[in-house]
C-alpha cells in the first residue's frame, strides 16, 4: 500500500469531486446527477477517503447503526491506484469503526464478484431485492 495515501473519516466530498472519482474507478454509479450524487453524501452515516495529497483517490461510503448492521453501499478506488491495498484497508477502517456486533453487508457489481472473496466476504443466498427505478 503507498504510504503517501492518507485515510480520512467523515471527509467533506463534493458530488462533483464523489462523481470524478466513481468515473476514475470503473464503478457504475449516476455520475452525471449531482443532487442525487449529493444526497448520497448527505445521507451516508459512514463514509471514509483515501486520499493522495488533496485529490480523493478511494472512498467507503456506509449506512449503519454501528451495532447489529451495516451495508456498504460504494467502495471504490481510482483504477491507477486498484490493486495497491487502498480499498482492503478502506474495508478494515470500515469494519473497525462498525465494531464486531455489526455484520457488514454489501451488492457487489458483476465484475467485482472475485475481489470480495479475497477480502474476507463470504457469499450469501438469502437476501431479496426491490430495484430501483432509475
Amino acid at each position: 500500500m503507498p504510504s503517501e495515501i492518507s485515510y480520512v473519516e467523515g471527509p467533506a466530498i463534493s458530488p462533483a469531486e464523489l462523481a470524478g472519482l466513481f468515473r476514475a474507478s470503473g464503478i457504475n454509479r449516476p455520475v452525471d446527477d449531482l443532487a442525487r450524487l449529493a444526497k448520497m453524501l448527505a445521507h451516508a452515516n459512514l463514509v471514509i477517503g483515501a486520499y493522495l495529497d488533496d485529490r480523493l483517490v478511494g472512498v467507503a461510503r456506509a449506512l449503519t447503526d454501528f451495532s447489529y448492521c451495516c451495508y456498504l453501499s460504494d467502495l471504490a478506488v481510482a483504477r491507477e491506484w486498484q490493486h495497491c491495498g487502498i480499498g482492503r484497508e478502506l474495508l478494515q477502517r470500515v469494519k473497525r469503526r462498525v465494531g464486531d456486533e455489526a455484520m457488514l453487508l454489501l451488492l457487489s457489481a458483476p465484475a467485482a464478484m472475485g475481489y470480495y472473496p479475497k477480502v474476507g466476504f463470504e457469499n450469501v443466498e438469502n437476501g431479496w431485492i426491490i430495484k430501483r427505478a432509475r
